[in-house]
């Protein structure tokens, strides 16, 4: 298995040795075409662009969320036009501390692709390296991709709301403060969270310089938040199943891998007036 977290020089290399495929994952939620227009402007040699609207996502109807998880044969279409390969390399990197990123390391777990990592310090660490960019399209051979799927566990709407009501769940949240609190929603119709959720805010996982903490300090911040529960009865949400991953990928670089993702996360459970909804800095029960 690949390391996790990759500096900008280990990635040169491995792409210098043709080993590596990095994947250009930048994504502005309130201006969706601005990640592509970055990307046309300039990216690291070789990467395809990464949309998280129609290539991390797919497109279920009546629900699931903004995110839902692609169908793992569309999924694997995607990844043999990108030129990837089950022994290849996949490094994933963004503008964003690896927030939008993360997505496609959990879904390249997810799909049993094991050689998956993140740029660490995104694009930014990159250019401060002095590394090359290119502005030109890559050309890319298209592969055959085998299909996988389902080799990372996933929750559903079901399950949260029978630990929403009874327990039996760990349940992390990893959007901000003022989203979790109920304080402020710029992207949903209502603001709060799932009653019994903890907020782990995913920029917890950087340091100040926006690269991730060391896995003792991230394995520390994830006991806590865990309170004695095992990662495998833990689930992750946030918006709509993106920065979860992000929580996810720190909870393996701590040693804790196993929690599941819920894929539908407050942009799923928030669409129902019926489902509980708790505010305020406390996981407590449900205000409405």
């Amino acid at each position: 298995m690949a390391a996790l977290l990759l500096t900008p020089a280990e990635l040169h290399s491995a792409i210098e040795a043709g080993e590596a495929r990095a994947v250009d994952c930048r994504f502005d939620l309130m201006n969706p075409a601005g990640g592509r227009a970055l990307w046309a402007e300039s990216h690291i040699p070789g990467a395809p662009y990464a949309d998280l609207d129609h290539d991390l996502a797919g497109h279920a109807a009546g629900g699931g969320g903004r995110h839902p998880l692609p169908e793992p044969a569309e999924f694997a279409t995607t990844l043999g036009r990108w030129g990837i390969k089950p022994d290849t390399l996949v490094v994933a990197y963004d503008n964003m501390g690896c927030a939008i990123a993360g997505r496609l390391w959990w879904m390249m777990n997810w799909m049993g692709h094991e050689r998956a990592g993140l740029l660490d310090g995104g694009i930014q660490a990159w250019e401060e390296a002095g590394l090359p960019l290119e502005r030109a399209e890559p050309i890319i051979e298209p592969v055959d991709y085998p299909v996988g799927g389902h080799c990372r566990p996933v929750v559903g709407l079901t399950e949260v709301e029978r630990a929403a009501l009874a327990g039996g769940l760990r349940m992390l949240d990893a959007r901000d403060g003022a989203r979790y609190q109920g304080l402020s929603e710029p992207l949903d119709s209502q603001a709060g969270h799932v009653p019994g959720a903890v907020n782990a805010f995913f920029r917890e996982n950087l340091d100040a310089g926006g690269r991730f903490r060391s896995p003792d300090e991230l394995r520390k911040h994830y006991l806590d938040l865990l309170d004695g529960a095992d990662p495998s009865g833990a689930c992750v949400m946030c918006g709509s199943g993106v920065t979860a991953c992000h929580d996810l990928f720190a909870m393996e670089l701590a040693g804790l891998g196993g929690a599941a993702l819920y894929p539908g996360s407050w942009s799923e459970w928030s669409q129902s007036d019926a489902r509980p909804i708790a505010r305020g800095p406390e996981p407590g029960g449900p205000a409405s």
